[in-house]
């Protein structure tokens, strides 16, 4: 006979306790414990009704057949680099972002793009019907025989759906409104979201079907549920970006078919999400120029470099504790600047609230944005503005010495084709390279030099 019992489990971590906490012990959140029924006994499902259809043998590495897997062309230029190429059969992808971002219009057309191609899509949506499916296909113009859409949120009845039109590629928006019937909890909790992702992967590799589910977003920015579901699936992506914005950037997070790095980046429209070829361009067309607090540098996001703009704001302050505030960089890389201005270059700036932001949306992760971070806080602070056609290139360390950064070539080249004139680059950067023909590059050891070069005159 099967029996049931009650079990908490924590919304956030996963966490599972025998009685209601207050606040979870495994990652401190309030109210996230929520109860669940747990079936155990001969009728219980999951994973543990599964049998094992055949057992497996341990054989030496070099006697495995080198399996060739054949990218399907998602017809999305931006979505193929982000994947690596397009979507490998029989992979597990997980697609994050706010609400309102633009998730399911891209999956969307990227079905479209499949079907056109002669890929078979099941699109199965648990938040809309299928009415509501066919006016945003109308508006996105996504309209072919070989897309196939369906409003359902049973598990089972999804699988049963699969075994009918055997197609390509699967689209679940979103999984957490998927339930298993053999799992007592309620749709979108971890009990739920952890089993329902384990069936759609034995799924996908199973019958070698693509799986692309939609997950929802916490108030953190993290994809909801456990963080074991992100470690189940073979390629996490997340849709960034600001709603009250046209541009939105989506990120590989992880990619067992392709690189991390990667990004693409897209412009919403009325007809849907449009491709962005020169992101350089467009993070640039706003810039404003004789104003002091704006400086230019270039970031290499997996294969590509971008340029993008740095503002900052530097304004004297009515409090005891001056404000910091950074968006799209690391806040705690601008504090360390902003100390080693004070220590290395005398700026007194502990009666001044600093603000600094990466135009258009953009995230920068990497060091070599430091230098332009110094360079923009003291162009604010002297109300001196730089040149408008200069690139800032460096890593700064904690002595006020600017560090060589990667890639360097690549960095300058996409500066000399945006037309830009001059390029300041650490000077161990210079060396085993030769630079564009008509751009001048200046190398710099100091946070010290680098300031006299960037603001020594303006155009």
């Amino acid at each position: 006979m099967a029996k049931t019992k009650s079990k908490f489990a924590c919304q956030e971590c996963g966490y599972i306790s025998a009685k209601w906490m207050g606040r979870c012990p495994g990652c401190g959140e309030w109210n996230t414990m929520v109860e669940e029924r747990e079936t155990t006994g001969s009728r219980a499902g999951g994973w543990g009704g599964v049998s094992r259809k055949k057992q497996q043998k341990a054989v030496p590495i070099t006697q495995v057949e080198q399996a060739r897997q054949t990218r399907a062309d998602t017809g999305i230029r931006e979505l193929n680099r982000v994947l690596g190429g397009g979507v490998v059969p029989g992979s597990l992808i997980l697609v994050g972002g706010d609400p309102g971002i633009g998730k399911s219009t891209l999956l969307l057309q990227a079905s479209f793009q499949l079907a056109t191609r002669g890929v078979s899509v099941l699109y199965v949506s648990g938040e809309e019907s299928t009415e509501q499916t066919r006016m945003r296909a109308d508006r996105l113009g996504a309209l072919d025989e070989r897309l196939l859409v369906a409003a359902e949120t049973d598990l089972t009845a999804v699988e049963s759906l699969v075994e009918q039109v055997e197609p390509k590629v699967l689209v679940i928006d979103s999984i957490q409104t998927i339930y298993h019937p053999d799992v007592g909890s309620a749709p979108g909790s971890v009990a739920q979201v952890r089993e329902c992702t384990g069936q759609l992967m034995r799924l996908a590799k199973e019958r070698g079907v693509t799986v692309i589910i939609v997950g929802h977003v916490t108030k953190a920015g993290a994809i909801a549920g456990p963080r074991l579901l992100e470690h189940m699936v073979d390629a996490v992506l997340y849709f960034e970006g600001e709603r009250h914005h046209t541009y939105r950037v989506l990120r590989a997070v992880k990619n067992r078919f392709g690189s991390t790095n990667e990004i693409g980046v897209f412009e919403m429209k009325s007809e849907g999400l449009a491709e962005v070829s020169n992101p350089s361009e467009m993070f640039l067309s706003q810039r404003p120029s004789g104003v002091a607090g704006s400086a230019v540098t270039a970031s290499v996001e997996g294969t590509r470099p971008i340029l993008v703009e740095l503002q900052a704001l530097v304004a004297p302050t009515s409090f005891a504790t001056p404000k910091r505030m950074a968006t799209g960089v690391d806040h705690h890389r601008v504090a360390m600047i902003l100390a080693v201005l004070e220590k290395r270059l005398g700026m007194f700036l502990q009666n001044q609230d600093a603000y600094v932001n990466v135009v258009g949306g953009v995230r920068l992760d990497e060091p070599a944005a430091d230098l332009a971070v110094a360079v923009s806080i003291a162009s604010s602070f002297r109300d001196r503005p730089t040149r408008a056609r200069d690139v800032v290139i460096g890593e700064v360390g904690l002595t006020g010495e600017v560090r060589g950064v990667s890639r360097i070539e690549q960095r300058v080249a996409e500066a000399h084709q945006m037309g830009f004139q001059r390029v300041i680059i650490p000077e161990k950067s210079r060396k085993g390279w030769t630079p564009p023909a008509g751009l001048e590059v200046i190398g710099v050891s100091t946070v010290e030099e680098a300031l006299e070069v960037a603001l020594g005159g303006s155009d």
